[in-house]
């Protein structure tokens, strides 16, 4: 059990962005939780469903997907100092 296999299509926000890396050729793609939703018949699919049936779009390649969810932008910086 990980993450991918706890999160429904559904549980996503239209504005949630994942990155699916290709594991042949590394290149990657983005998608929103919106594309996701509009695909019909597909909602209840869990996010290791995806994972799984998506292939790589390079000409030629065609290979396995890894996902990612990319961690929220508001990090804080080192606020730290030298004694």
């Amino acid at each position: 059990m990980n993450w991918r296999s706890n999160i429904q299509i559904l549980d996503l926000d239209a504005n949630n962005w994942l990155e699916l890396t290709c594991k042949k050729c590394g290149t990657f793609r983005w998608l929103t939780g919106a594309e996701l939703q509009a695909r019909k018949g597909k909602e209840r699919l869990t996010l290791g469903e995806v994972e799984s049936r998506a292939r790589c779009r390079q000409r030629g390649c065609g290979g396995t997907m890894r996902m990612a969810m990319p961690a929220p932008q508001d990090t804080a910086g080192f606020v730290g100092g030298i004694a």
